[in-house]
Order: structure tokens, then sequence, then C-alpha cells
């Protein structure tokens, strides 16, 4: 089974794409995903040793484009009622295409964007449900009655604003379509940890529905999608992995403690990956995404244990 490493793992401590690519090789990985964090004259590097670890994913936006304070996912969204925002994002997005044609990835990442859920007089958006799900030991408690009550009318506003920023953002795909067909790339929808995130479940099965047949998949973020499940902003992961299954082109294998989205190395925190093992094994992309201060030692482990419990 084919695993490959996140470079915003080591992006920060390594300046070089060759030594980034050289410590990928040593733990053991198979491959490469660039990530968000690449910077334009790390390529070369990453080039040098495609004969020895190929390049299969990039995550949008990569590289960090010139001007930019710092790589960043959501520098600007294709799902946005704004638009310039998408007029950027297209853009953006376009360079990110180049650059997984040029390393010869099969799949770009993207976080489309978000169903924004503020309110005249009330917001009801994801740091606010955050903060009414703590109780007097700051822990969150999502049984908790004012949080059930907020939970229930952000589930409804969401769902308005959902259906008006699908509308939007299939008539954006069907700009960026064209250039995937030409290039033979697959653009992957990343499942979002916040209920924000565009598309949740019920927008990724519409998509997916209209889009049959075009190089659009969804991806499965696994810490991504335990957050959500944790403050009951969507089913299950495991439900959500087997329900998407067929619309799946990749994952992103994140540990987390229920409620944050720590980005730890499988084996640390709450998901529960053996559960995960039907989706692992199908036709797809499996990326270590691990943030700091997961240590070299702490990955190496991780990754020989997920090799174990999936082979």
């Amino acid at each position: 089974m084919r695993f490959a490493l996140s470079t915003n793992w080591n992006n920060a401590r390594l300046d070089d794409g060759a030594a980034i690519a050289d410590e990928a090789i040593a733990l053991g990985f198979d491959a490469l995903e660039l990530g968000f964090r690449t910077m334009p004259e790390q390529i070369a590097g990453f080039k040098s040793r495609l004969d020895q670890i190929p390049v299969d994913s990039v995550h949008a936006y990569c590289p960090v484009p010139i001007g930019a304070p710092s790589g960043h996912p959501e520098l600007h969204q294709l799902a946005h009622h704004d638009e310039e925002e998408r007029a950027l994002a297209r853009l953006l997005l376009k360079k990110t295409i180049e650059c997984a044609v040029e390393l010869g990835a099969k799949v770009v990442v993207t976080h489309a964007g978000y169903a924004e859920l503020d309110g005249l007089f009330v917001n009801l958006d994801s740091s606010v449900l955050r903060r009414l799900a703590k109780g007097k030991d700051d822990k969150p408690d999502v049984t908790r009655p004012v949080y059930a009550k907020h939970l229930a009318k952000a589930h409804v506003r969401r769902k308005k604003r959902g259906k008006k920023l699908l509308e939007v953002f299939r008539r954006e795909l069907d700009k960026v379509i064209p250039e995937l067909e030409k290039t033979g790339l697959t653009l992957a929808l990343e499942n979002l940890p916040s209920i924000e995130g565009f598309p949740n479940a019920e927008e990724a099965e519409a998509l997916m529905k209209d889009l049959a047949g075009a190089p659009v998949r969804l991806w499965f973020d696994t810490g991504h999608a335990r957050v959500r499940a944790s403050y009951k902003w969507d089913d299950p992961e495991t439900d959500i992995a087997n329900r998407f299954a067929p619309h799946v082109c990749g994952m992103h294998l994140n540990d987390v403690k229920d409620f944050h989205d720590d980005h730890r190395q499988p084996g640390w925190g709450n998901v529960d990956f053996a559960a995960l093992k039907p989706l692992a094994q199908r036709d797809i992309l499996r990326i270590f995404e691990p943030h700091e201060p997961v240590t070299f030692d702490e990955l190496k482990t991780s990754l020989e244990s997920i090799r174990r419990l999936w082979s």
C-alpha cells in the first residue's frame, strides 16, 4: 500500500526541496504531496528527486503566490459570492494546476470555501458554537442545552446559505473543468473542520451527482471529519467515509483528540483508523499530513503502524 507525506510537515525546517524529499524517503514514504507552504524556489529540488520519490498530489495554493505573506489554502475562495474573489481563486488554482502538471501529480486538493453563518443580530458560526459548547471546566460538551438550541438554528441557516453558494460554485467549476480535462488532473474538494466548511455532506452529494464523469472528486481528511462529528456538525466520520467512498480520490491522515484540529500523527488521538480501512483499501491516494510538533521518530512509527493496520 502506497503512502505519501505532505511537505507541510518539514517545509518550515528545510529550505531545499531535495532535502525535504530526502527526509520523506528516510521515513519510508513512497511519494509526496506538495503542501500549500511550498515556496517557488523549492520546486527545482523536488524535481531533482522525482526518480526517487514522485509527487502524487499538490495542495492548493502551490507554490506560495508571489506577494503573499505566507502559504495558505484559503488565500482566495472559489466558493464565494464575490466575483472578484472567485476570479482571484481561479487564477491561483490555475497556477497550482500548472505546478501539478510540471511535477507529474495526479490530483489537486483544494479548500473550496465557506457558507458564512453571520447574521444581523446573531452569529451562528463555528467560533460561536465552540464557545457555547464549553462548560464550567472550559471543556466542550455538546449535550449542553444552550449548545443544542443554537446548533439546531445553525443547521437551518447553514442549509439555506449552502444552497445559494452551491449554485455559485457550480458555475465556477464549469470554468475550471476544461483545464482539468486538458491536463488530465482531478480536482479534489476537501472536507473542512467547521460547520461553515463547504461543501458539507449534503452539498458534496449534490455535486457528485451533478458532476458524474467530470474530473472533480472528494477528499477525506480524517481529523477534519472527526472534529465535525464531535461537534455534531456532521455524521460520524466512519459513516461519512463509507457513504462517499465511491467519490473519494484521496485522504489526509491526521489524528485529533475530538474537538481540535490537531493534525497529529495517526495513533496519537481518537480517530478510529481501523474503521477507515475499507476506504483506505480503495484505489485512492493516502497522504500523511502532520504538523509540528510531530517528530521524525513519531511519524516513522505511525507510518509503520498504519501499514500494518491496513495491509
